[in-house]
């Protein structure tokens, strides 16, 4: 499909709420970045889509992996709600690739998790430096 056609399913209703569709994530690499966060949250790297390539989350959010080759890449940070039971294998290849992981988004607490809102969680970076959240339980907001 052409990057610049139109909605490839033109039967599909429109949404009647805001909702995040995607997001350009910026890398020096793309792929490496892609599978990189792929192979952490056991996702699967899609097919390259125009300049982007895509990590489907499964809510019909997908990161979209631009190259970035005008400057340095800003870190920005990216928080993943994940399924509880699947925490514990993310933590485990974090370690198997030599990444270190923290508790807190300061990066202050290495090699821990917390515990925030009754589920667990731990940052880290990617090989850009974005600022990676995984947890599992959302934040209590007022």
């Amino acid at each position: 499909m052409p990057y610049d056609q139109q909605h490839p399913n033109p039967a599909e209703t429109p949404t009647t709420t805001v909702q995040l569709n995607h997001i350009a994530v910026y890398a020096t690499d793309r792929l490496l970045s892609a599978e990189f966060l792929a192979a952490i949250l056991e996702l699967k790297v899609g097919a390259p889509f125009g300049p982007f390539l895509p990590i489907d989350l499964g809510n019909g959010v997908t990161l979209d992996f631009y190259e970035f080759r005008d400057g340095p890449v800003q870190p920005q940070h990216y928080a993943f709600l994940v399924p509880e039971a699947r925490f514990d294998a993310m933590v485990a290849r974090l370690e198997a690739v030599g990444v270190t992981y923290y508790a807190d988004p300061s990066h202050t607490q290495p090699g821990r998790t917390n515990d925030l809102f009754g589920g667990r969680g731990a940052y880290f970076d990617d090989p850009d430096g974005h600022n990676m959240e995984i947890m599992t339980r959302p934040y209590a907001r007022p």
